[in-house]
């Protein structure tokens, strides 16, 4: 195999072939620049009135990555009446910036989504938008959505109001700062010391965020790790690979959105509106699950079910919690992908197995996600009391269409962090790794190594390897502009 001069390699240049390759646009064409720039001065947040609230004086925050600027939500809380906890959580108004059928509209679903490639982020809107006017930054009164539930003390929802309304972000915080302060390993926010009752405030969000978790385990949702490493740069070489920790902010905000998009599907299912929703099905290879449960001795049932896969997910993780994402990608391999599907007016929703929910969409993030900002549409339409914007036709090119880009999406991001992972191991050709086998099909078997987190290809003494196996490998050859890592199973 060819082994490229790690020196020679230009790693923006090859995220930008990445996103030709798998049908991406990587610029924004000068039309829709122009049009971006004369939309947004013309339009602000509506004034208070005729169904729009003008919630701007609540005590709004936001928690993301450090250096997000395009914010898609912000969410406050309140306790209520028997132990309840109201939630708001307000979404950016994306679609009055962006008209159904403009050229930026065209321009958005053509990409379907942001991709993040580590190297550099291709946002689906220019950054004119979604990183500033429709952005919900700090200290700017803007134009949402907002969406209420109320978290009961047994950690269920009940499904509230959505309407138009004004807010204002009081805090843009860190997932890494306030997951530290929540689990005791760090010093609060600065902005705590700033801001009067923001420091309750989070207490309260994060106490309606584990309800939402404990009751959602219950149910039978998934408790999965990502293995998205991050790549440590210097001077445009790689020389480590960071494997984030999830921590309790981040659970904050995803149990938070959960509850949301469950809250967006249930009123437009009780407004007999078409809808897309996000789905998984029963896994695509249960018989895999089980396979991969019986290496640790476990036993999973013949018939799916995501209550005994959750329950075998949380023994592993107290039992060896260093190789738990190392069982986590096995597991998502073998449950395959969520995908979008257009939901008639008055069907019963198919329902997603990892979250162990019946009625799920995306509605969350339309600044990166172009499905909710089709959500978003379909939603004002309810509100206004109009038919829907979109014929059935449409909805079902817009969900088989997204599907497809978030999938190719997900390649370009897996591509570059392979080509990030091969550069790092640059001149170790011939060295010996533990490793766990994270797939074996026909199209390849892999084992991801232990230390440093990178995945290869195994292309000799791949026969009979199972997956959530532990081996022995040795790397063989390289080939980082590809993203090319070979290896080869040491025996005995």
């Amino acid at each position: 195999m060819v082994m490229n001069d790690p020196y020679e390699i230009d790693l923006s240049g090859i995220a930008r072939n990445a996103m030709r390759r798998y049908g991406f646009d990587p610029d924004f064409p000068a039309e829709v620049m122009r049009e971006v720039e004369q939309v947004t001065a013309e339009r602000g947040p509506e004034a208070a009135g005729e169904g729009v609230r003008d919630l701007s004086g609540l005590l709004w925050s936001s928690i993301d990555n450090e250096d997000s600027l395009d914010l898609d939500q912000i969410e406050y809380c309140e306790r209520g009446p028997g132990n309840e906890i109201l939630v708001k959580v307000g979404i950016a108004d994306v679609d009055r910036f962006v008209p159904k059928g403009s050229k930026t509209d065209r321009r958005a679903l053509h990409n379907g989504n942001s991709v993040y490639t580590g190297v550099e982020t291709f946002p689906m809107l220019p950054d004119r938008l979604s990183a500033d006017i429709s952005s919900l930054r700090p200290g700017v009164v803007r134009a949402a959505m907002v969406v209420e539930f109320a978290v009961l003390p047994n950690g269920s929802i009940r499904q509230g109001d959505i309407y138009r309304a004004r807010v204002m972000n009081r805090a843009k915080l860190v997932y890494e700062e306030v997951g530290a302060w929540l689990e005791d390993r760090g010093a609060p926010p600065k902005e705590f010391a700033a801001i009067a009752g923001l420091e309750a405030q989070l207490r309260l969000q994060d106490e309606a965020a584990e309800r939402l978790k404990v009751f959602r385990m219950e149910q039978g949702a998934l408790d999965l790790e990502s293995l998205e490493t991050r790549a440590v740069k210097e001077n445009g070489m790689v020389v480590a690979l960071i494997l984030p920790q999830e921590n309790r902010a981040q659970h904050l905000i995803e149990n938070f959105m959960i509850a949301a998009n469950r809250t967006v599907m249930d009123r437009l299912g009780k407004a007999g509106m078409m809808a897309i929703q996000r789905v998984v099905r029963t896994p695509r290879d249960w018989k895999g699950l089980r396979d991969l449960a019986a290496t640790y001795h476990e036993r999973l049932p013949f018939e799916p079910s995501s209550r005994e896969l959750s329950q075998f997910l949380v023994k592993r993780k107290i039992a060896d919690r260093p190789r738990f994402p190392d069982l986590s990608l096995a597991v998502v391999k073998l449950l395959g992908p969520g995908e979008y599907e257009m939901l008639e007016a008055g069907k019963p929703p198919v329902g997603h197995f990892g979250l162990a929910v019946s009625d799920y969409t995306h509605a969350t993030a339309p600044n990166r996600r172009y499905v909710d900002v089709i959500t978003q549409r379909l939603l004002k339409a309810v509100l206004a009391g109009r038919a829907s914007p979109y014929t059935t036709a449409e909805l079902q090119e817009c969900a088989l269409w997204c599907t497809e880009r978030d999938k190719a999406a997900k390649k370009v991001e897996r591509f570059m962090r392979k080509v990030e992972a091969a550069m790092l191991l640059t001149g170790r050709i011939g060295d010996e790794f533990e490793g766990i086998v994270t797939g074996a099909s026909e199209k390849g078997t892999y084992v991801r190594l232990v230390d440093p987190p990178v995945e290869g290809k195994v292309v000799r003494g791949y026969e009979r390897m199972r997956v959530g196996e532990k081996v022995r490998v040795r790397l063989t050859g390289l080939d980082p502009a590809e993203g090319h890592i070979d290896l080869v199973r040491i025996r005995g």
